[in-house]
C-alpha cells in the first residue's frame, strides 16, 4: 500500500550539512519525494507538531530546538514509507541508534536527533497539513517504479 509520511530534517542536519546525504539515502531506498520546501518552523506550528508532548518537561526544549533554525520539511511516498523511514531513521538518542541508520551514522546527541519522521498514518496526514497545503504535494510516476 502506498502512503505518506512527514519527515523534518532538523536544523542540525541542515547546519551540519546534512541534507543531501539524508536525502539521498531516502531516494535510493526507493521512495519517492511528493514534496519538499526549506523553511524556519515557527513556535506556533512546533507546539502543535509536538503537541503529544505538551505536559512532558522537555516540551519546551524541543519547541526552542525545532524553531532555532532553518529545516527542511519533506512528504515521502511509497510502500510502507512510514515503516521504513522510521527504520531507516534509527533510535531516538543518536548514542542508542545502530551503525547505518540516521542517527546511529551522524548523532550522538539525546536533544539534536537530526530528522524526525511521522510514526503513525494518522500522525503523517496531521503533520503533512501543518506545513503542506495539498495544492503542494504532487502526484507523479517514477520511471523505475515498477523495479521497486
Amino acid at each position: 500500500m502506498v502512503e505518506r509520511t512527514l519527515i523534518i530534517i532538523k536544523p542540525d542536519g541542515v547546519h551540519r550539512r546534512l541534507v543531501g546525504e539524508i536525502i539521498a539515502r531516502f531516494e535510493k531506498k526507493g521512495l519517492k519525494i511528493a514534496a519538499a520546501k526549506l523553511m524556519k518552523i515557527t513556535p506556533q506550528s512546533a507546539k502543535k507538531l509536538y503537541a503529544i508532548h505538551k505536559d512532558k518537561d522537555f516540551f519546551d526544549r524541543l519547541v526552542k530546538y525545532i524553531t532555532s533554525g532553518p529545516v527542511l520539511v519533506m512528504v515521502l511516498e511509497g510502500e510502507k514509507t512510514i515503516e521504513i523511514t522510521r527504520k531507516m531513521m534509527g533510535a531516538t538518542f543518536g548514542y542508542d541508534a545502530l551503525p547505518g541508520t540516521i542517527r546511529g551514522d551522524f548523532g550522538t546527541s539525546q536533544t539534536c536527533n537530526l530528522i524526525h519522521g511521522s510514526d503513525s498514518a494518522k500522525s503523517a496526514q496531521k503533520e503533512i497539513s501543518l506545513f503542506f497545503k495539498p495544492s503542494e504535494i504532487l502526484n507523479y510516476k517514477m520511471t523505475d517504479d515498477r523495479w521497486l
